[in-house]
């Protein structure tokens, strides 16, 4: 694997690293499977770029791509807690909704933004390369996300909400009131996929209503990687496990990708996430089952 490629990867990887923390938001910390993640990421994008196309700051059309993601998040949980539909079927209500919202956003299946000023723009063409500066932005960025969001769980708001995740008859029996913290933790959880979505728009140059797709398997193959391979305790621990995993994951499925050892071209993409995620989830249970015999 070239120097590039790598690089490339772990750009990749940083960008996702959104999507595991907001993954690991809903999943983890609420207990709640959540589809939505497989339409926010695509509207964050799609919102982002409308919007720079149209002349807006990028930054302005960042917020606004994390915002419009917040909103699905937000309708995935009044489906669930004010309708009851079961949250798995309130997820993919609003994943399948959100294809036809693209591409109204949109106004076509894809939009181009090569050419155009992106939040990284300021930083490039400064004599160093490109394909370094790109990573270091999106580190320095989600480095900055993951200690707002260890110090937003820290918070006494964060405790009750992750005391709604873990039991939430408890929870309600204490006073608090689960329903609202539910609302918040899914408009915070798809507003960190959007971010992950606007930022993949400006550095690959486009939008795309289909990249969406499978948005939810790289954003648990992080969050599982990341849990086996750091077994710290400390929730800024495990918000760093998910970055890390989410670079491990893209770096692991470019090696694969490009060695001719293995002959995977391309189009097995899918099939060496489900096996990566596979191995993910069995490696740990054997490692428990050898340590109990």
């Amino acid at each position: 694997m070239s120097s590039i490629a790598f690089f490339g990867a772990v750009e990749i990887g940083l960008v996702y690293a959104f999507v595991g923390l907001g993954v690991f938001l809903s999943f983890r910390i609420l207990d709640f499977p959540d589809l939505t993640v497989d339409g926010s990421f695509p509207l964050g994008a799609a919102v982002c770029a409308v919007m720079i196309l149209a002349g807006v700051d990028p930054w302005l059309a960042t917020a606004a791509a994390i915002l419009a993601a917040a909103s699905a998040g937000l309708v995935t949980a009044v489906l669930n807690v004010r309708f009851h539909i079961l949250h798995l079927l309130a997820s993919i209500l609003t994943m399948i909704a959100l294809f036809s919202i693209n591409l109204r956003v949109m106004g076509r299946p894809n939009v181009a933004i090569l050419n155009s000023d992106t939040v990284l723009t300021p930083f490039l063409s400064h004599g160093v390369p490109d394909y370094l500066v790109r990573p270091l932005f999106l580190l320095v960025l989600i480095l900055v996300t993951v200690a707002l969001l260890a110090w937003f769980l820290a918070t006494d708001f964060g405790l009750a909400m992750r005391a709604t995740g873990a039991n939430p008859r408890m929870a309600r029996a204490q006073g608090i009131s689960t329903d609202r913290y539910i609302y918040v933790g899914m408009a915070v959880s798809n507003g960190l996929v959007g971010l992950g979505g606007a930022l993949f728009a400006q550095t690959n140059g486009f939008a795309d209503v289909t990249s969406g797709v499978g948005t939810i398997v790289v954003g648990l193959a992080a969050v599982i990687i990341g849990e086996t391979l750091l077994r710290f305790r400390g929730m800024a621990f495990i918000l760093i496990g998910c970055v890390v995993g989410s670079i491990i994951y893209r770096v692991a499925i470019q090696f694969a990708l490009t060695s001719d050892v293995i002959g995977l071209k391309p189009s097995d993409l899918n099939l060496a996430t489900a096996v990566l995620v596979a191995l993910a989830l069995i490696l740990p249970r054997l490692h428990k089952g050898r340590a109990s015999t």
